[in-house]
């Protein structure tokens, strides 16, 4: 079929859309800013909740696209709206025209700097939940490396649920990131103690509660209901955390060799980007706005503007997969019955 489809963004959405509009008979088009496909599960290690290898999810979405045109390294320069179509420039200077857009732009990892109490970017031992997951995937970090992990404690919602952050929306996949994370680490460091300070823990999804008790009957996960107040560090580098536990209602005060912070997830600025340029609204969230948020989510407001993924809002790996078989489904139905 030679109706241009095109994708915005490569990660797991715009590879699983393409491979579904594949065997439709379709040959879409991703572009893709970075030189790699998958997005953040590229970068990741294992996925909850069976602890599948990140690898091997990307690598199957990446054969399955492998007919698609796929332009790597580049970027959307301008989008010219025509009458019933867009005129796309790329950064590397060929111009699409299209009538059929596709935005799986995903998110970005909340600056957890901006959340100066934390001292993340300040004190050595403190890390993000992105930074401890490079360190599962290639063993390569001297925060980890070079200590005696005796103590690990995980701050929830760091970036989320926050006025401050100029985030009030729970990002989804923290608490479980946290679990699996903790996990993780004490089966590489059984002797450690392993704290998670939260806020409420939001065990939704499949197999999400087994995961937390699990942590706790099996590997002596410690979880403390209440707000970090205070983190500094001591003379020998180590991380001192002040807390309350507002079950006992008793203050808490733990040094720690790490401390990993769980970074939410907010809109990518390359989303912002692409829809301002599309003239797509945003959402009161930041995230893009859909047509209707419980009928139409994979809908944008403009008509051929479709959206899957973490676009619109924090997903899964296995609910963003969905959406993405359902924009592909979508885009074909539009095609098939004349674009009305």
């Amino acid at each position: 079929m030679k109706e241009n489809i095109l994708i915005i963004g490569g990660g797991i959405a715009g590879l699983e859309a393409a491979g579904q509009l594949t065997e439709l008979g379709y040959k879409p088009i991703i572009i893709e800013k970075s030189d790699h496909l998958g997005g953040h599960v590229a970068d990741w290690n294992c996925l909850f909740p069976d602890m599948t290898p990140a690898q091997e999810v990307v690598g199957r979405l990446i054969s399955r696209a492998s007919d698609a045109n796929i332009f790597l390294n580049t970027e959307i320069s301008f989008v010219n709206r025509l009458k019933d179509s867009y005129n796309i420039m790329l950064s590397n200077g060929i111009s699409i025209i299209t009538k059929i857009i596709l935005f799986t732009t995903g998110f970005s990892v909340f600056d957890a700097a901006r959340k100066e109490e934390y001292g993340y970017g300040v004190y050595d031992q403190v890390m993000t939940n992105r930074d401890l997951e490079h360190w599962f995937n290639t063993g390569d970090d001297r925060r980890v490396n070079d200590c005696a992990m005796n103590a690990v404690g995980f701050v929830h919602c760091v970036g989320s649920r926050d006025e401050k952050a100029r985030n009030p929306q729970c990002s989804k996949v923290c608490c479980i990131t946290a679990i699996k994370q903790a996990i993780e680490l004490k089966q590489k460091f059984p002797e450690a103690m392993v704290y998670c300070f939260y806020m409420d823990l939001r065990m939704f999804g499949k197999k999400y509660e087994d995961f937390y008790i699990a942590a706790q009957r099996d590997y002596g996960v410690r979880f403390i209901r209440g707000r970090v107040s205070e983190v500094s560090e001591n003379i020998d580098g180590r991380v001192i955390v002040k807390a309350e536990d507002t079950l006992s209602g008793k203050p808490l005060k733990v040094t720690l060799d790490l401390l990993v912070l769980m970074a939410g997830m907010v809109c990518s600025p390359d989303s912002t980007r692409a829809a301002n340029m599309a003239g797509l609204p945003l959402d009161s969230d930041g995230f893009l706005k859909s047509r209707d948020n419980v009928a139409d989510i994979i809908e944008s407001p403009r008509e051929g503007v479709f959206y899957a993924g973490a676009c619109t809002g924090p997903k899964t790996v296995p609910e963003t997969l969905a959406e993405a078989r359902a924009a592909a489904l979508k885009i074909h139905l539009y095609i098939t019955k004349g674009m009305k």
